[in-house]
Formats: structure tokens, C-alpha cells, sequence
């Protein structure tokens, strides 16, 4: 057992060291942190030198650190902002959803699979990651901006819709029929997970500030520290409410994030909350987060299947970026503003990679669609920053970086 520990925690400190030097020089160099991990989690993973190895440790602190990170990205977003760009969120994940798996769909049946799979791919080309996004306009200093907030807003209802699709057509491959009844209560329980949550949003957490901060007024018992726990406590409740509704615990993360922000905590405690969900998240849980996602990558597929890795690619790259475009298009966002977006939604992450995982386990895909399905997800993620930098830039240059607290593009 000590021996177990022991080589978990220097797996642990060879993980942060090189997430910590390649970070460094991606940000160096104009790019995001994350994608100097993801670049250290290939090169010194299982993926090439195999010097890194997943461990049991390892996992566990990539889920808190996806957590905590989705935790930060909320306290970083303007909750009435976001309702306001509600509907054109929308409009944008149905359209980076509905055109992604069409085309997923379409070409699993000219590669000849099975309707399940076909199904399955589909859905892994719809799929997005509000977890890598995140991290990304975080990196780059952009959650303050129009793009950011419909585009958090599109890949929280976008995250939302695939997980309730995903319920479906599990269903339609382990049942061999669509069961509607069981779709039904998923559904059920997603709504009833945000009308909770609203509910402790808005008429729980204000009153129990109150209280905290009465506490500390007239007995000095409450401190900074003591303000943090309860913080915490309130992102896992609101995680723990999300796992009950069939969601990913990071869609309660963030929805608890959201509401620490409207909460009126006095500034002091907000700001000592703010900081160390900040330090925790992007200091040390993060980077184990996206080193060990590089682990996932597999090379095989070059030599076995490149043609037909080329295409999915192609089609999973082109798919997200048409679909979000198009349906930016009738909202108030510019035709630039639109395409960053879909540059934004590209990412699939680890939602695509759970769903391949899933499909392989059913016997659904064979291992060399899984393999291929895994690619698409690293290397839509991987390229996130750098469209995406590329996307500002050209914002910039046509005066049109729309920040939501100002009165005039940026």
C-alpha cells in the first residue's frame, strides 16, 4: 500500500512539473496554458515516450480539478448577461448540435456501420466540452466579452441537450427501441435540477450570506476561511443535485458558480472565495485535468485507418463551425462574432471521449472507431485556442470585440 502511494505521488509531481513548464511556454508564446498540458500529456504520456501513466490519484484530481474549474468560470460570468443572451445560446447549440450529428450520422452510414454506431458517431460529432472551452477563455481573458457569454451559455445548453440525446439513443441501442417513457423522466429531472437550483440561487444563498456575514458582524467567528467552506459546500451540493438528474457534476459546478457571483457577498469574502477557487483550479487541479486527456491519444490509427480519420475530422471540424455559424447568424452577434463562436463550440473534449467509451463497452463501435473517435476529440480540443485566438485577432482588427460591461465594441 505505501509503495502504491509512493508512486502515485511522484506520478502527481512529474504530471504538475512538465504541465507547469510546457504552460508556461505556450503562454510564452501567445497561446493557452492548456495547450502546452495537452501538448506535455501526449509527448510524455503513453502516446509517445510513455514516461506518464493514468493512476487512480491522477483521475480523482482531474474530476476535482474539471469541477473547481467550472466552479471559477461561473463566478467569472454575469448571470443576467447570460439570461439576456439566453435565447441566441439557444439558437446557436441547436444549430451546433442538429448540423454536427446529421453529418456524424451521414457518414457512418457510408462507412457502412451499424445504425447504433452510426447513432453514436453522430452524437460524438454533436458533442462539446464546456469544461475545455472554459479553460480556454479563461486563458486567454475573454469571459468578459459577448462571445464568451453566449458561447458558455451554448455549450452549457448544448452539454445539457447531448446528455439527454445520449440517454436516447443508449436507450434505442440496449433496448433495440426508442423508450419514450424512460427519455421522459431525464428530462423531467433536468428541468427539475435547474428549477431547484434556481430556487437555492436565488431565495437560499442570499439569505444564508446574511446570515454568515451577521455572524461575523456580531461575533467575529466567521472568517475568510470559514466563508470559502461554505462556497464549497454549496458547489458540491448543487454538483450532487446535477449527478441526481443524470447531468455531469461540472454543469452543477457551474451553475453554482453563477450564483456565488449574485449572492451580494461582502467584497472581502468574495474576493478571498474568488482567489483561492482560482488558485486551486488553475494552479494545481486543471493542469493534472488536461495532462492526463493527452494520455487518451493513439497514434495506431494513422497507419490503419487515415483515410477515414481524414474525413471524420474534416466533417466533426467543418460540422460544429457551419452549425453554430448559421444559427448565429439570425441573432444580434456579427457574421465574425458568429464564426469565433463556432471556432468555440469545435472543442468536443472528454464528452465525446465518455461517449466513445460507452459505445465501445456496448460492443456499439469496434476499437478502431474508438481510437478514431478519441483523435477527433483531442485534436478538435487542441485546435480551440489557436481558431480561436486567430478568430480575436480578427475582431480586434474590425472594432468588433463586444466586452458586456462596456457601452461601446472593444
Amino acid at each position: 500500500m505505501v509503495e502504491t502511494v509512493s508512486i502515485d505521488v511522484l506520478g502527481l509531481l512529474l504530471v504538475l512539473t512538465v504541465a507547469w513548464i510546457f504552460g508556461g511556454v505556450a503562454e510564452r508564446i501567445g497561446y493557452p496554458t492548456m495547450m502546452g498540458e495537452l501538448f506535455a500529456g501526449i509527448v510524455f504520456g503513453p502516446p509517445l515516450l510513455g514516461l506518464l501513466h493514468p493512476s487512480n490519484l491522477l483521475d480523482v484530481l482531474a474530476e476535482l480539478g474539471v469541477f473547481l474549474l467550472m466552479v471559477y468560470v461561473g463566478m467569472e460570468v454575469d448571470l443576467r448577461e447570460l439570461f439576456r443572451l439566453g435565447p441566441q445560446s439557444l439558437l446557436i447549440a441547436f444549430g451546433a448540435f442538429v448540423i454536427p450529428f446529421g453529418f456524424g450520422y451521414g457518414a457512418g452510414v457510408w462507412l457502412g456501420v451499424s445504425t447504433g454506431a452510426a447513432l453514436f458517431l453522430g452524437l460524438a460529432m454533436a458533442a462539446t466540452s464546456l469544461a475545455t472551452k472554459s479553460r480556454i477563455l479563461a486563458d486567454l481573458e475573454l469571459l468578459d466579452t459577448r462571445i464568451a457569454n453566449v458561447l458558455l451559455g451554448g455549450a452549457l445548453a448544448s452539454d445539457v441537450g447531448v446528455l439527454i440525446a445520449f440517454a436516447a439513443v443508449d436507450s434505442y441501442v440496449t433496448a433495440g427501441a426508442l423508450n419514450l417513457l424512460e427519455i421522459g423522466v431525464i428530462v423531467a429531472k433536468a428541468l427539475g435540477f435547474f428549477v431547484i437550483t434556481i430556487v437555492l440561487g436565488y431565495r437560499f444563498l442570499p439569505l444564508a450570506w446574511a446570515y454568515i456575514e451577521n455572524r461575523r458582524e456580531r461575533y467575529g467567528f466567521v472568517d475568510k476561511t470559514t466563508a470559502f467552506m461554505f462556497a464549497l459546500l454549496v458547489s458540491l451540493l448543487f454538483a450532487q443535485l446535477a449527478t441526481l438528474a443524470d447531468l455531469h457534476m461540472i454543469i452543477g459546478g457551474f451553475v453554482a458558480g453563477m450564483f456565488l457571483r449574485q449572492s451580494d457577498v461582502e467584497p472581502s469574502l468574495y474576493e478571498h472565495i474568488h482567489t483561492v477557487i482560482y488558485d486551486l483550479a488553475m494552479g494545481f487541479f486543471a493542469p493534472v485535468f488536461f495532462v492526463i486527456v493527452g494520455f487518451d491519444i493513439t497514434f495506431d490509427v494513422f497507419f490503419e485507418s487515415f483515410g477515414i480519420l481524414v474525413v471524420l475530422v474534416a466533417i466533426a471540424f467543418i460540422g460544429k463551425i457551419i452549425g453554430s455559424w448559421l444559427f448565429a447568424l439570425p441573432t444580434m452577434l456579427t457574421s465574425r462574432e458568429g464564426l469565433v463562436v463556432g471556432f468555440g463550440m469545435n472543442g468536443r473534449g472528454t464528452v465525446e471521449i465518455i461517449i466513445a467509451s460507452v459505445a465501445l463497452s456496448a460492443g456499439v463501435i469496434d476499437s478502431q472507431l474508438f481510437s478514431i473517435l478519441v483523435f477527433i476529440a483531442i485534436f478538435t480540443t487542441a485546435l480551440v485556442p489557436i481558431t480561436v485566438t486567430w478568430g480575436v485577432r480578427l475582431l480586434e482588427s474590425a472594432d468588433e470585440l463586444v466586452y458586456v460591461d462596456a457601452e461601446e465594441p472593444s
